[in-house]
């Protein structure tokens, strides 16, 4: 009897230092920490959409040394926010040897930001996430491109957004800034110019491609309303970032 029970612990434990090491070779195998598990690498290696609600940049899962990686990490840093959300997409590379050249495509269409739909969970409506996207002016400087445009985001009307996009040939790097105060349904100002930030970093790594996008607020707590501007924001900045990643 002793023997079984010793047997049926002995399988148990390598088992779980087997499910252990497992996990440990398939972070190892991607530039991500080991915040994430096996089963989210799981449906990175599928091709899914990975989105993450994480709170702190001291969360963010991304560890590679590309230069982009580090920018995208650095500006959450320093913007320190209240609320932040990560969305990541592993596309293998053969098949789609233009996948950078698309993305940017899409980055650089702000017009067509108008439209993108959006799904609130507290009204169970569908919705769109920019009513509008206006153009304000812009600006190249070789693989550099600097935007200003109005993105019009209820509930909290125009955004007057700063918008940088390069394609450095090591990477993507695209970031979007508010430049004026956002106000929710127009009665408590919630964010701070320059205080709501997303970005997306696109490289190479191995054979695949690294889709990463990061957005953050930085926003002072607000009584009964905390919660829904934590939704109202997250949920937006997720939508933007995978119907970037699922258009391609």
């Amino acid at each position: 009897m002793m023997k079984a029970h010793f047997s049926d612990f002995y399988l148990k434990s390598c088992f779980v230092l087997f499910f252990f090491l497992t996990s440990l070779f398939a972070a190892a195998a991607l530039p991500f920490d080991d915040t994430l598990s096996a089963a989210e690498l799981t449906d990175l290696k599928s091709g899914k959409v990975l989105i993450r609600n994480i709170g702190s940049y001291r969360k963010m899962s991304l560890t590679s040394k590309n230069k982009g990686a580090e920018r995208i990490r650095d500006l959450m840093k320093d913007l320190r926010p209240t609320y932040l959300a990560e969305v990541i997409k592993i596309v293998p590379i053969k098949g789609n040897e233009d996948l950078d050249r698309r993305i940017n495509d899409i980055l650089l269409s702000i017009e067509d930001y108008a439209g993108i739909p959006y799904y609130s969970e507290r009204a169970e409506k569908w919705y769109d996430l920019y009513s509008s996207a206006k153009i304000i002016s812009s600006k190249k400087d070789g693989n550099s491109a600097m935007i200003l445009a109005d993105l019009e985001m209820s509930p909290f009307g125009v955004i007057n957004t700063d918008i940088l996009n390069e394609n450095t040939g090591n990477y993507i790097y695209y970031e979007s800034t508010n430049l004026n105060k956002l106000r929710y349904e127009d009665k408590i100002t919630c964010v701070m110019p320059e205080k709501m930030k997303s970005s997306i970093v696109v490289f190479k790594d191995g054979n695949n491609w690294i889709l990463y996008g990061a957005g953050g607020v930085a926003a002072p707590w607000i009584p009964f309303f905390n919660e829904r501007i934590e939704t109202s924001f997250i949920n937006r900045i997720k939508t933007f970032c995978n119907f970037v990643f699922t258009k391609i």
